[in-house]
């Protein structure tokens, strides 16, 4: 008398397609979310010139870069905001991307925050 060998793949397959497809498109797909820009709600400053303690501290911020971020770092930004706060916006294009550091300083002119993310990519 021969014993038959049932297969079991034939419950188990409906099964596994079912949780590998929840897999799948419960983690595949998941992106974070992109940083927000510290600066919204700023504006340029037109008419005021930045404060001497200010530009000696992005200066001495630019110096702490190291030597390739310093030669094609430069700041393209001078933003007050309605609180009394003022930033500088460093702006560094290094090997394809575009690097901005925001240094934030409070009503007495002392840095408060330091901000570095990607704005963009280009290419070289």
């Amino acid at each position: 008398m021969k014993i038959q060998f049932k297969n079991p793949i034939n419950k188990f397959a409906p099964v596994f397609l079912v949780l590998t497809g929840i897999f799948l498109l419960g983690f595949g797909c998941n992106t974070s979310k992109p940083a927000s820009d510290p600066l919204v709600g700023w504006q340029g400053e037109v008419n005021e010139q930045p404060n001497q303690e200010i530009l000696n501290d992005c200066q001495n911020y630019m110096q702490s870069l190291s030597p390739e971020e310093r030669k094609y770092s430069g700041v393209s930004d001078w933003l007050k905001d309605g609180k009394g706060r003022h930033a500088f916006v460093i702006e560094e294009d290094f090997n394809g991307t575009t690097w901005n550091h925001v240094l934030i300083y409070n009503k007495d002119n002392k840095r408060i925050k330091t901000y570095k993310y990607v704005r963009g990519h280009y290419r070289n």
